[in-house]
């Protein structure tokens, strides 16, 4: 409880008050290769990497209704440019001195960069999975307008390609149908999938504004000013759970940005939001946002399970969290422990940093993890090898030192003494952690020498 508090002040133990780092962005997360990217960065100098794009810093304050009119009308040219200004505000250099863009003085642009979002993933599934294949009659003697060849007219007497709908029909076979077909309930309109019929390229232009929406809420993110207004918006945080939900179908990019947004977010999140009062778009409640989070944890691309286990680790020190996340830590604790087997040294500090905070807060953890096979071995390898980041190899070493605290993991722990011992006189750093842990498993009295003394009164 004592980290708690200090977790939720955001003191460190034993220094200063520091909020927790944000995210980068990982690699592994697109299709473009991570190491000639970072082998390009640490060879090409900075002088090389061509102008930087400036907005005067009452840019936004001057257009901020324009923003959202144009995020919020649909049009192409105007949603360009709503999406490409909104980038260039939302992304700010180490050297850069201009004024960070704060949502909560653009009344409206949250909302309005989620529903692009939203759209986008009202259509993103494909149709024939969610109904049967029916003609298309909407528009057919009108020329095509919005998303996708928006100067081509539709012939009379060609087919009207249906992407994703089967083969279309002819001038002759919509006569006869007006004339054939009976009325339709008062009830069609709910089948029509809108006013415009997208083409493929209707359909990816959609996904890159949803992409470019999304990367521009991950990028507000990263401002403190918009944290608290983001955290408690129940709209973006449903939106961001949902595209979680749907990783094995949705796009990459927008998965990422989704996963780092409530990363960012972690520690003023509260998952009881959901059961909130507020008015709620999307239906999903904590045990869904939880499964979503355990899915990302157990998924194989490395950006979203370190991701995962970050935020996992953040979510767990708020006490109000902590009842939500008890039924899944079973599974989450194994998963864990399979990541520190892993290679990465990024993805071995994201287990390590929620094993740290798991054992803290909770005993079940402490007992399973303690008995858990190779659990021990590790976080041992963890410290020996050791790991880049001096940080990860403490929490290792603390996390070990929280097991040894529990009377009950001391038979298990007694077969790592003399790998402790090793640590201890080889390893400087460590030596008082491992000291601690030596006196707790070797000068306590067990259970059973207490019972003994307690009967021949020794």
């Amino acid at each position: 409880m004592q980290k708690r508090e200090q977790g939720k002040s955001g003191v460190a133990a034993g220094g200063t008050a520091a909020p927790p780092p944000k995210r980068g962005r990982p690699f592994g997360s697109t299709a473009g290769s991570a190491a000639s990217a970072s082998a390009a960065d640490s060879v090409a100098p900075s002088i090389l990497l061509g102008p930087s794009l400036q907005i005067h810093t009452s840019f936004a304050e001057q257009n901020n209704k324009r923003i959202v009119l144009a995020l919020q009308s649909g049009l192409k040219s105007e949603l360009t440019w709503a999406l490409n200004t909104l980038t260039l505000l939302s992304f700010k250099e180490k050297d850069d001195m201009r004024k960070d863009a704060c949502l909560a003085k653009i009344p409206g642009l949250l909302d309005a960069l989620l529903q692009i979002i939203d759209d986008w993933r009202d259509i993103a599934l494909p149709k024939e999975l969610r109904k049967g294949h029916r003609t298309r009659t909407l528009g057919a003697s009108s020329v095509v307008t919005g998303f996708g060849h928006e100067y081509q007219a539709l012939g009379t007497n060609t087919l009207l390609p249906q992407s994703g709908l089967g083969s279309g029909s002819s001038a002759v076979e919509l006569s006869g149908q007006k004339n054939s077909s009976k009325l339709r309930p008062s009830e069609w309109w709910f089948d029509e999938d809108g006013l415009f019929n997208l083409d493929d390229e209707g359909r990816a232009e959609k996904q890159q504004c949803a992409v470019a929406a999304s990367n521009i809420i991950r990028n507000f993110s990263f401002m403190p000013e918009n944290e608290i207004a983001m955290a408690q918006h129940r709209h973006c945080l449903e939106t961001v759970f949902q595209c979680i939900e749907d990783h094995n179908v949705e796009d990459e990019e927008l998965v990422t940005n989704a996963i780092e947004t409530i990363v960012n977010l972690a520690p003023l999140l509260d998952l009881r939001i959901f059961s909130s009062p507020k008015p709620s778009y999307i239906k999903i409640n904590e045990k869904r946002a939880v499964q979503a989070i355990m899915g990302m944890l157990g998924s194989p691309v490395k950006a979203w399970h370190c991701a995962a286990a970050e935020f996992l680790g953040r979510m767990i020190i708020n006490p109000d969290n902590e009842p939500l996340l008890l039924p899944f830590i079973p599974q989450m604790y194994k998963r864990l422990v399979d990541l520190l087997s892993l290679q990465a040294s990024d993805a071995q500090a994201a287990a390590i940093g929620a094993l740290y905070n798991l054992v803290d807060v909770n005993m079940d953890c402490r007992l399973k993890l303690a008995s858990e096979r190779w659990a021990i071995d590790r976080i041992l390898k963890v410290i020996k090898t050791p790991h880049p980041v001096p940080e990860v190899c403490r929490k290792a070493a603390m996390i070990i030192e929280h097991l040894a605290s529990d009377p009950q993991n001391r038979t298990s722990l007694l077969a790592y003494e003399n790998a402790f011992a090793e640590i201890l006189f080889s390893d400087g750093r460590h030596s008082d952690t491992f000291a601690r842990i030596l006196f707790e498993l070797t000068s306590k009295p067990s259970n059973k020498i207490a019972a003994a003394r307690g009967i021949w009164g020794l």
